[in-house]
C-alpha cells in the first residue's frame, strides 16, 4: 500500500469520525445542558492530549500577549461556541438538517475570508458558495421539514459561522504553533470558557442522562482526539490540496449516521441538500489542487 493510498485511508477515517459528532450531539442534546457536556468533553480530552505532547515531545512554546487572546478567542468561538451550539441546535432539528448544514464549513470559511480579510473571491469560490447556500434553503425552508426547525438550523449554521472564525483567526497568530500543542491549548482553554456558564445550568444527570454521558466520553475520544490523529496522520501523507476534499465526507457521513443510527427519515430536500453542498466542497478542493498543479 502506497503512502498517499494510507493518507486517503486516515482523512476518510477523520472526517467519518467528524461526521459521526453529529449523532453524538443528537444524543448528548437529549440528556445534558449544553456547557455541562462540552465542559465534560474537554475535561475527557485534555489529558490525552498532554500525553500525546508528552510522547512525542511537543512543548508549549512562549507567545506574546496577543497570540494568548487571540487563543481564548478561538477556544471561544470555536471549541466552546461550536459545540455548544451545535448541541443546542439539535434538540430541536434533525441531525440530517445538521449534517447538511456543517458541510459547508469550508465554504463559509473562504467566505468568511473574503468578507474579513477582503481576501479577492474567485469564480469557483463564489460558484460554491452558490451551492451551499441552495443545500441549506433547500432544507431550512422546506415545507416538508419532517422533524427540523427553522431556530435549530439557524443555531447550526450559528456553529458553522463560529468553527469558520476559529480558522480565520488561526491566521492572525503572530507564532506557528504545532497542531498537538495548540488542540491541548484548545481544550484546557475551552474547558474553563465552557465552564464557567457550566456552574449555572441545571444538572439533574440520572439514569435517564446515561447515553449522553457515554456520547460525551465518545465525542472526546474518538472525533477529539482520535479525528486529530487520524487527520494529521493523513494530512502529512498528502497534499494539503487533496486534504481537503476529504472535508466533503463529514457531511455526507453524518446524514448517513442519523439514518441508520437515529433511524431518521432523510427525505428528498435532504438528499438534494447534501448533494448541493457536496458538490460545492469538492468542487473547492478540485479548483484547490488545480491551482496547485499550476504552481
Amino acid at each position: 500500500m502506497s503512502r498517499e493510498f494510507q493518507g486517503y485511508i486516515y482523512l476518510t477515517l477523520a472526517m467519518t469520525t467528524v461526521g459521526s459528532t453529529v449523532v453524538a450531539s443528537k444524543v448528548i442534546a437529549s440528556g445534558l445542558p449544553p456547557f455541562t457536556a462540552t465542559a465534560l468533553r474537554f475535561a475527557v480530552a485534555f489529558p490525552f492530549f498532554v500525553f500525546l505532547m508528552r510522547w512525542t515531545g511537543a512543548r508549549l512554546l512562549q507567545l506574546s500577549g496577543r497570540d494568548w487572546l487571540i487563543l481564548v478567542t478561538q477556544a471561544g468561538a470555536g471549541s466552546v461556541g461550536y459545540t455548544t451550539l451545535l448541541i443546542s441546535g439539535l434538540s430541536l432539528t434533525s441531525a440530517a438538517n445538521a449534517g447538511v448544514i456543517i458541510g459547508t464549513l469550508p465554504v463559509v470559511s473562504a467566505a468568511i475570508s473574503i468578507l474579513v480579510l477582503g481576501e479577492r473571491p474567485q469564480r469557483f469560490l463564489l460558484l460554491a458558495i452558490g451551492l451551499a447556500a441552495t443545500g441549506v434553503f433547500s432544507i431550512a425552508f422546506s415545507p416538508a421539514g419532517g422533524s427540523g426547525s427553522l431556530v435549530g438550523d439557524m443555531l447550526i449554521f450559528g456553529a458553522v459561522i463560529c468553527e469558520g472564525l476559529f480558522i480565520l483567526l488561526n491566521k492572525r497568530l503572530g507564532t506557528s504553533i504545532p497542531p498537538l500543542t495548540q488542540s491541548a491549548l484548545m481544550t484546557a482553554i475551552g474547558f474553563v470558557v465552557a465552564g464557567v456558564p457550566a456552574l449555572f445550568e441545571h444538572h439533574d444527570i440520572g439514569i435517564a442522562s446515561q447515553p449522553a454521558l457515554l456520547a460525551v466520553l465518545y465525542y472526546a475520544l474518538v472525533p477529539t482526539v482520535g479525528g486529530f490523529i487520524l487527520w494529521y496522520a493523513g494530512a502529512e501523507r498528502v497534499s494539503g490540496a487533496e486534504a481537503s476534499l476529504f472535508t466533503a465526507v463529514a457531511p455526507a457521513t453524518a446524514v448517513i449516521f442519523a439514518f441508520l443510527v437515529l433511524g431518521e427519515a432523510v427525505g428528498a430536500n435532504q438528499i438534494f441538500g447534501i448533494a448541493c453542498v457536496l458538490a460545492a466542497v469538492i468542487g473547492l478542493g478540485l479548483a484547490s489542487l488545480r491551482r496547485t498543479a499550476k504552481v
